[in-house]
């Protein structure tokens, strides 16, 4: 069984929206946090959000803040991540992660322990 699940990638047009979920399962529930990760064509992966189970707390890259959502569920060990006003450089392969990472890591690839097979996102114009 794959520690982490992505559902909900897929094709689209510019302006819409898409909404993936992740859910835990084995090691990967129980974790301090959960995050979304993506990894545009030809680029490095790079931090989308992050939900930390102890408060709630959330973060966002800035450049994604007010576009894309994260939502979770600790009882469930799952999380969501809603993407409004879609462009075409948010194509990308989304992952999901989870870990116990210390807060000043909680954007950092290096945070997280497991993580999802990936699920594709493209965004046409």
């Amino acid at each position: 069984q794959e520690p982490l699940v992505e559902t909900g990638g897929g094709f689209v047009q510019a302006g819409d929206s898409l909404r993936l979920s992740c859910t835990a399962s084995g090691g990967s529930a129980g974790t301090r946090a959960m995050a979304w990760f993506r990894q545009p064509p030809g680029k490095e992966r790079e931090f989308v959000a992050a939900i930390r189970w102890d408060g709630g707390y959330t973060y966002y890259a800035d450049s994604l803040k007010g576009r894309f959502t994260i939502s979770g569920d600790k009882g469930a060990s799952a999380i969501a991540l809603q993407m409004d006003g879609l462009k075409p450089d948010d194509t990308a392969v989304y992952f999901c992660a989870a870990g116990r990472p210390i807060v000043s890591s909680i954007r950092s690839i290096r945070g997280y322990g497991y993580w999802g097979q990936g699920t594709q996102v493209t965004v046409s114009s």
